[in-house]
């Protein structure tokens, strides 16, 4: 949606002068930005662009964030492409003005986060004062940055950085000396023969938390799991799940809470930890498209506070509305907002508005030779315009040829949302299995009620709509013996 502070358009500007601009048809200009032209959110002014190379690379915002009356920008390219390219460090004013910093460097950069003991941004392999002075963490150049944590001992001085291929570091916040303390391929056993892709990571409660995305046709046909969410507490590393993740933040002691998302072949997964129990919980959501079904693919969809302690979730091509808090130790209040095809580096509040940076064209190297320029523009809204993008939709469930146990709760999969619904049910067993469907309609996951019992034979199908106007917020299935199935709900 183009933005609509700044006056009409006129003639030369896409429209007759004084008529007024229809919803996403451009031509509007920001205040102060003389003649940039916004047209449906984008400013052709506010791109960040390589040049063709050799090597021929992607380009895009890695990382956003508002900080000392600017928005800064760091972009990534494709591995470790050094040659040929032109993308480094942006800061843009409140005029709109987007500037290269002379400091910058080319690397695969997303990582982000205030240092608020030593009034820092770490952004990239950046270190910027409240005056807007920047500092090149030179020794940490060359490693393609994906996270940078607060340090558990020692907050106020130093602060962990994390690499995609797994290195993990921790940084003096003074010095900008690094000290590598863990190959986390090697203490969380990556299958040597596999490209680590860590995305994010987080920390608090006293433990660290990571998420690797590793995912292709070897974990799709389960020969192997290359993907990770792991934790430490400061002593040893534990592995919570070999499944591919991208997302792990949170908001501390505000909300007690932390949130990751990855996915499987079966549906999309939110985890939870809630702090009063010390415990992690999986919930299952709908894939809005299999576009981002590979590691490469994904990128960084991130969870991000908008507005005023709000989250904004982007979780395999669906935007949505997520609340921190927690009751009874459970979560309340996930809806979806809208689809999307985006593939979003990050997303962050800026000056009132909602500032969305995305991956907009990649060559792959040399094998997209359709492609021109790699090249991502920045998207300027506001957070209530993604209820006019693409209408929620999707598939998934909680099982997907899984192996069942009597009596056994499958996760809870989200259903509230979306408009017409559909259960496939598939029992792959020899004998007879009845399902029982059960409904959280309260949203807390603490009352499940039946909603319907499905008998299914051995080896057979059964699909079944819910009626137009049902909605429960999360629905699960039960069956009554050991069997190999999958429950897989159809929302369009």
């Amino acid at each position: 949606m183009a933005a609509r502070t700044g006056r009409k358009t006129g003639a030369g500007d896409g429209g007759a002068k004084g008529a007024k601009p229809r919803r996403g048809s451009g031509g509007i200009y920001a205040p102060g930005a003389g003649s940039r032209q916004f047209i449906s959110g984008i400013a052709s002014n506010l791109n960040i662009g390589c040049e063709l190379g050799p090597p021929r690379t992607e380009c895009a915002p890695g990382a956003l964030f508002g900080w000392a009356d600017r928005l800064w920008v760091v972009a990534y390219v494709s591995s470790k492409a050094k040659s040929g390219v032109g993308c480094g460090l942006y800061e843009i004013t409140p005029d709109l003005e987007l500037i290269k910093r002379p400091e910058s460097l080319v690397g695969t950069y997303t990582n982000r986060m205030a240092h608020y003991e030593s009034n820092q941004l770490f952004i990239g392999p950046y270190a910027i004062d409240s005056q807007r002075k920047v500092r090149v963490i030179e020794e940490l150049a060359d490693v393609r940055l994906c996270s940078t944590m607060r340090h558990l001992e020692d907050p106020a001085g130093k602060v962990y950085m994390l690499g995609m291929e797994g290195e993990f570091f921790e940084l003096d916040v003074g010095t900008l000396r690094a000290r590598r303390l863990f190959d986390l391929c090697s203490e969380l056993s990556i299958p040597k023969d596999r490209w680590p892709h860590f995305k994010a990571g987080y920390s608090a409660f006293g433990r660290v938390v990571v998420a690797s995305n590793t995912y292709e046709h070897r974990d799709y046909e389960g020969e192997e799991c290359a993907g990770r969410l792991a934790e430490w507490d400061g002593k040893e590393w534990r592995i919570l799940e070999k499944a591919p993740f991208c997302e792990v933040t949170g908001l501390a002691d505000f909300s007690k809470t932390m949130f990751a998302t990855g996915w499987d072949k079966a549906s999309a997964i939110l985890k939870v930890y809630t702090s009063r129990d010390a415990q992690w919980r999986t919930y299952r959501l709908p894939m809005a498209s299999h576009c981002f079904d590979h590691g490469w693919s994904t990128e960084w969809p991130r969870i991000r506070q908008t507005e005023h302690e709000r989250y904004l979730m982007d979780c395999h091509g669906t935007f949505f509305e997520l609340c921190p808090w927690a009751y009874r130790n459970r979560i309340w209040g996930v809806r979806p907002i809208s689809t999307h095809l985006w593939v979003l580096g990050d997303f962050c509040s800026w000056r009132g508005y909602l500032v969305l940076g995305a991956d907009n064209a990649s060559a792959i190297g040399a094998r997209n030779t359709l492609c021109g320029e790699p090249q991502s523009g920045l998207w300027f809204g506001k957070t209530d315009d993604l209820w006019s993008f693409g209408k929620p939709s999707g598939w998934g469930g909680p099982w997907r040829e899984t192996d069942v146990r009597a009596g056994e709760p499958s996760d809870p999969y989200l259903m509230t949302g979306y408009e017409h619904k559909v259960l496939h049910l598939v029992n792959d067993s020899s004998e007879q299995v009845n399902f029982d469907v059960q409904a959280d309609f309260l949203g807390d996951d603490s009352r499940w009620v039946s909603y319907a019992k499905l008998r299914v034979d051995g080896g057979g199908y059964l699909h079944h709509e819910f009626p137009a106007g049902f909605s429960a917020h999360w629905v699960r299935l039960v069956a009554d013996r050991d069997c190999r199935a999958t429950a897989w709900f159809t929302y369009t």
